[in-house]
This record gives C-alpha cells, sequence and structure tokens, in this order.
C-alpha cells in the first residue's frame, strides 16, 4: 500500500473505533484480552481480537503467548506503539476539552 504522507500512513493504523482506545488502555500497563474486554465496553471480542491483529502486523502492539493450560495471552505496546500513543495524547486532550461541546452537537 503506497500513502500520500505520514498523516495517511498514522491514520491507517489507527483506523477503526477500538484502535486509539486500544492504544489508551494498553498504555497504562500490559493486558489480557478479557481485561481489554471490560476496559473497553461495547467491543465484541471478535472485533477486539480483530483489531489487535492489526496493531500487532503494523508493529504497534506486542502479542505474548505463556504456556500453560489455559493458555495465556498478554498484549502490550512496542516502543513504536508507545511512540503513537505520544504522537495521539494532544489529540486526546483536545478531546476532553471540548467533549461537552461535542455531546451536546450530537444529541
Amino acid at each position: 500500500m503506497e500513502f500520500i504522507c505520514g498523516l495517511d500512513a498514522a491514520v491507517a493504523v489507527v483506523d477503526g473505533k477500538w484502535k486509539p482506545l486500544i492504544l489508551w488502555a494498553l498504555s497504562v500497563e500490559p493486558r489480557r484480552t478479557g481485561e481489554l474486554r471490560r476496559e473497553l465496553p461495547g467491543v465484541s471480542e471478535k472485533v477486539l481480537i480483530q483489531q489487535l491483529r492489526e496493531l500487532e502486523r503494523d508493529g504497534v502492539v506486542h502479542r505474548e503467548v505463556h504456556q500453560q493450560v489455559p493458555p495465556k495471552v498478554v498484549y502490550s505496546l512496542t516502543a513504536k506503539g508507545r511512540a503513537l500513543d505520544e504522537a495521539l495524547q494532544p489529540l486526546g486532550s483536545w478531546g476532553e476539552q471540548h467533549m461537552a461541546e461535542i455531546s451536546a452537537a450530537r444529541a
């Protein structure tokens, strides 16, 4: 895939409703799939796993499988993922400042 600019590439990585929220949740600490589902109410297991696989493919999320019964899978941010999370923080701050206005306009 060819990108027009850096913003195009960055948006392609975080494209989707849940990816920025997954990055936000993983920025706090590594989490298991079930923990992410509880942290992000409304996401289905299928969509969560799909989004995590795409983030892993793009080198933003690391998936670690612990060989035990039952298997334990832990997701964490890579260095690239931490850098992306830092880049998204100003966008989150803007959203915090304008959340009430945005909610009112959409009501």
